[in-house]
């Protein structure tokens, strides 16, 4: 195993290890209440993306900041997106979530939608977020399709295009195409049903209200089976691919994992219901700044653990943990940073 690869320290409780139950058992566990303030941020193409801010929100500007990107059709209303805001906020970090575009409450203006692939709002969005708080330590987590997209903004960036210091990766379809496949088998239908069923009561009305440049009729979207055959009639046409295949190609961050320049936490399950097996052989060896944490068992964003009696959220947990290290390491750094420099101000 590579020095990257870690054993996931996640252990399901006893009779909950089936990969479906781990993936499931998030929406049938209360979650943890977010107060939420949303903003509306106008993107540069006229668009726009609906944050949304946990509050209270911390008072002190350089405050470190936690930025979630959900997976496909997901939202603040996300299981895990709730767990993740509420562990970040409840450690002092400013923690809020951006809704990709018609993912909010309101649907987005422009004739497009998104997709694993498009980073240009994540990266408008960073950019905003360093202009108004410059001290803030900042990380980003990515979920399933915001995971994707993630590896692939920082690998696209560097080090240096990004005010980003880490980022966390969970559960994250590196290789779309062969996840696309892996959802038209067994108990997995069931996933890609959901979801292709929610992409296509969002974008029925548009189509038939002409908004789209599409040659697909209503009836006809109505008819697609699968999320290949969505993103081949949809999503290739809507953003510039030429069908599906291209899309999978061009948009699968996984082929970019040994370009990654800043710290990245990896957490994946190898039972998850969306992936293909041993779906990181499938990549080159990640950058030494890479930490992949697979476990056995966990589904997809899944992760419930037993404590004290009671079921919880793993990834926040583990979430949580992380963000403290980075915060310790980061706060040791700059004071020593500013012990440096105060030595070279007042001489020998």
């Amino acid at each position: 195993m590579d020095a990257t690869w870690h054993a996931a320290d996640f252990r399901p409780p006893l009779g909950l290890s089936n990969r479906h139950v781990q993936t499931l058992l998030p929406r049938c566990l209360p979650t943890p209440a977010v107060d939420a303030e949303t903003e509306i941020l106008e993107l540069p193409d006229g668009d726009f993306v609906e944050l949304a801010w946990a509050r209270p929100q911390p008072d002190r500007a350089d405050a470190p900041i936690l930025l979630l990107f959900h997976g496909l059709e997901g939202s603040l209303d996300s299981p895990y997106a709730r767990h993740l805001l509420h562990a970040a906020a409840g450690l002092g970090w400013r923690a809020l979530l951006m809704h990709f575009r018609g993912c909010g409450p309101s649907p987005n203006r422009l004739p497009r939608a998104y997709h694993s692939g498009d980073t240009a709002d994540a990266y408008w969005l960073i950019g905003q977020l360093a202009h108004r708080y410059p001290r803030a330590l900042k990380v980003a987590a990515g979920v399933s399709l915001g995971g994707n997209m993630l590896v692939k903004l920082v690998a696209e960036q560097g080090d240096a295009g990004l005010d980003l210091d880490a980022a966390i990766v969970i559960s994250a379809p590196l290789d779309l195409s062969a996840c696309a496949d892996t959802l038209r088998h067994g108990f997995s239908r069931v996933y890609e049903r959901h979801l292709l069923g929610s992409l296509k009561r969002k974008m029925a009305p548009r189509l038939a209200r002409g908004e789209l440049p599409l040659s697909i009729t209503s009836q006809e979207l109505e008819a697609l089976d699968s999320l290949r055959a969505y993103d081949e009639a949809v999503t290739a046409p809507l953003h510039g691919f030429d069908g599906a295949e291209d899309y999978y190609r061009r948009a699968s961050a996984g082929p970019l994992l040994d370009e990654i320049a800043l710290p990245m936490l990896i957490l994946h399950a190898d039972d998850d219901p969306f992936m293909p097996p041993a779906l990181f052989q499938r990549f080159p060896t990640p950058a030494p700044p890479v930490r992949l944490e697979v476990a056995s068992h966990g589904g997809h964003v899944g992760f419930v653990e037993w404590h004290q009696g009671r079921p919880r959220s793993w990834l926040a947990r583990r979430v949580g943990q992380q963000l403290d290290e980075w915060q310790s390491t980061m706060s040791a750094l700059q004071t020593s940073l500013r012990s440096v420099s105060h030595k070279k101000s007042t001489g020998p």
